[in-house]
């Protein structure tokens, strides 16, 4: 039976119980007002103008790098700058700078064929030594099993060869004092 707020209970007690367990079941909800509220980050948070101030910033410092790279040059060949400034030399210029880039093209091309031709000759080096060991190993297995085959042979009446056994001790007794 419910009793209206504020009427004491049997032992003249609010129900605490009640509220109690309330309390340990998490009571109500997040009104949904509250919810998209918590769920919701600062207004000034935005992972894209973030990611492009990132970009901007990296390609501001790549640009300064870049600046003081070409004022060092400048200032080392002053002959080089006086070409860049002229403009009717800017097509020759120009030229000199696609015959260039085509050179450096051959020049890593050229760089990339050796690298290849001698990645190329120690992988067969690789495959020679893999192969050749693959057949002392083959090898080593096939007397290994002849002398099994041998020291287990046995006569009609049950007992073990000895020739062979012999031969194998004479053999050792040979290599080791070689």
């Amino acid at each position: 039976m419910k009793r209206p707020p504020g009427e004491k209970g049997e032992n003249g007690s609010h129900s605490k119980s009640r509220n109690g367990k309330k309390r340990r079941l998490g009571g109500k909800g997040l009104s949904l007002e509250a919810f998209a509220n918590a769920k919701t980050k600062r207004p000034d948070y935005n992972p894209a103008i973030i990611k492009k101030q990132k970009e901007f910033y990296r390609n501001a410092k790549y640009i300064k790098k870049f600046k003081r790279t070409l004022k060092q040059q400048t200032e080392n060949h002053p002959s080089t700058s006086t070409i860049f400034e002229k403009d009717d030399e800017n097509a020759v210029n120009d030229r000199k700078i696609k015959k260039h880039k085509k050179n450096s093209l051959q020049s890593l091309r050229g760089e990339y064929e050796k690298k290849r031709e001698e990645m190329v000759k120690a992988r067969m080096e690789r495959e020679a030594a893999i192969q050749a060991q693959n057949e002392d190993r083959e090898r080593a297995l096939s007397r290994r099993k002849e002398l099994k085959q041998k020291m287990l042979k046995k006569t009609r009446s049950g007992q073990p060869v000895m020739k062979y056994r012999i031969e194998h001790i004479l053999e050792s007794i040979q290599g080791s004092t070689s």
